[in-house]
């Protein structure tokens, strides 16, 4: 990939347009009276609430005392969580995203804790985008991630993970996007700012194990990209001593938890792929992911238009038209094989094809699309080279028909969705969600593990 010249700092207008976006988006969020949609919620709630008392696995007595916290006022108390052979209790869900969220719990702000995690996407897709792309690319990124009705749908249930982990691969892309496009940096602040990239998709891949794919993705590229890009192999081996780290840290915890490496809180056989469900899913997703996220048809309109624009810009090697082509095409390459990896591999998943068959309509698309939610981050800097290469005034009004896009699918999934909890009722703006009750409550009888 040749090396990017320098990019003059962002203007003012710039960044308050940034932040603009930001602003309105946390504002649209918070503004909707919380809701608790499915058995999800309710797992990672307990989660949450058992690990501010210091708990991640419950005895029988524990378990028993927190479904009768969470279940007062009528809630529906702990779902999908598994009986462990020693007799403990675990959520079947990955275990991180609760980590990421207690502090936020314990302070009364948990619906901050996406908003929080968005910020830091933002600020990664802001500047890796303006380094690849140049002026107002961070600002377009910005606008493109905040208003997709999957973006706010998932922003605005604090009690799913998908929105934090979209963040922190959008954070951790945007962050190793800079460090790949500013070969003239200082070596250690590219070492830096590359590692909290790589701590950045591996908080991803422990708040959901399939976010493997992004991390991979980002490994081969800096290997692959490593002697272009100018970086030293004494910065590549600790971004990758951080992956190995992690990776070990992560068997560890696994083995701990569920007595092995491997193992997740979900029995055998539970969680499948099969290549026979990709044609279901593909007709199904595929209405479902446009109202969602219709940037997905911009990424792919300009994914195809670099590749196109690079092999026609072969002939003349050596040009600065063949440099900008190969460098665009090395990122494309790199952000392609993330998106499409990630949402390839969803098509697979045998769950949501029942899902899509039955009846439902709209209301579907809350539970489905977060699988896919996490690509959206390389989704948006595919989209946004797009947008750099139209005219400002046409590139600001397919922003703002995004922008309305997105709200219009944000309150029909919301609406569709029933707009309130099984079993409760609406909380307001603050915390906790409805059923849950504050940190100073009643903690779960016993000692913990």
């Amino acid at each position: 990939m040749p090396i990017a010249l320098r990019a003059p700092p962002p203007s003012r207008r710039e960044v308050l347009a940034g932040v603009a976006a930001f602003a309105i988006f946390a504002a649209v969020v918070l503004l909707k009276a919380s809701a608790m949609l499915e058995p999800d919620d309710f797992a990672y709630r307990a989660s949450i609430v058992a690990l501010s008392h210091g708990h991640i696995l419950l005895t029988n007595a524990q378990y028993l005392a927190l479904q009768r916290q969470l279940s007062a006022g009528g809630g529906r108390g702990i779902l999908q969580w598994h009986h462990l052979v020693s007799g403990r209790w675990i959520s079947e869900k990955n275990p991180g995203y609760p980590f990421f969220a207690v502090l936020f719990y314990m302070i009364g702000a948990l619906r901050v804790a996406p908003l929080f995690y968005g910020v830091l996407g933002c600020v990664g897709l802001f500047y890796g985008a303006r380094a690849w792309l140049g002026k107002w690319a961070g600002t377009y990124a910005v606008w493109l991630y905040c208003f997709s009705g999957a973006a706010l749908v998932f922003a605005w249930r604090a009690t799913m993970p998908s929105f934090t982990d979209a963040s922190l691969i959008a954070a951790g892309f945007g962050a190793l996007l800079w460090v790949l496009c500013t070969a003239y940096a200082p070596t250690r602040r590219r070492l830096l700012i590359g590692l909290c990239a790589f701590l950045a998709l591996e908080g991803a891949v422990f708040i959901r194990y399939t976010d493997v794919v992004e991390l991979a993705v980002a490994v081969g590229a800096v290997l692959v990209l490593r002697r272009s890009t100018r970086l030293s192999w004494r910065t590549v081996l600790v971004w990758t001593a951080s992956v190995v780290l992690f990776t070990g840290g992560l068997l560890a915890f696994d083995q701990w938890a569920y007595g092995r490496a491997t193992s997740s809180g979900y029995s055998a056989g539970e969680i499948s792929f099969s290549l026979s469900s990709i044609w279901p899913n593909l007709k199904g997703m595929s209405r479902q992911l446009t109202t969602s996220m219709p940037l997905w048809i911009l990424a792919s309109l300009a994914l195809a238009w670099i590749l196109v624009r690079w092999t026609r810009q072969r002939d003349a090697r050596g040009s600065p038209q063949d440099r900008a082509a190969r460098r665009d095409a090395a990122v494309a390459l790199v952000l392609g094989a993330g998106w499409l990896g990630l949402w390839v591999l969803y098509l697979t998943y045998s769950w949501t094809v029942s899902q899509l068959s039955a009846p439902g309509g709209a209301s579907v698309t809350v539970h489905v699309i977060r699988f896919y939610l996490p690509a959206l981050g390389l989704i948006v800097l595919l989209a946004t080279w797009l947008l750099t290469r139209l005219p400002h005034r046409v590139s600001w009004t397919v922003v703002v028909a995004l922008v309305v896009a997105g709200l219009l699918s944000f309150h029909a999934m919301v609406g569709a969705a029933g707009g309130a909890p099984p079993g409760g009722t609406n909380s307001p703006p603050g915390n906790p969600p409805a059923g849950d009750v504050g940190p100073g409550g009643v903690a779960p009888n016993g000692s913990g593990p």
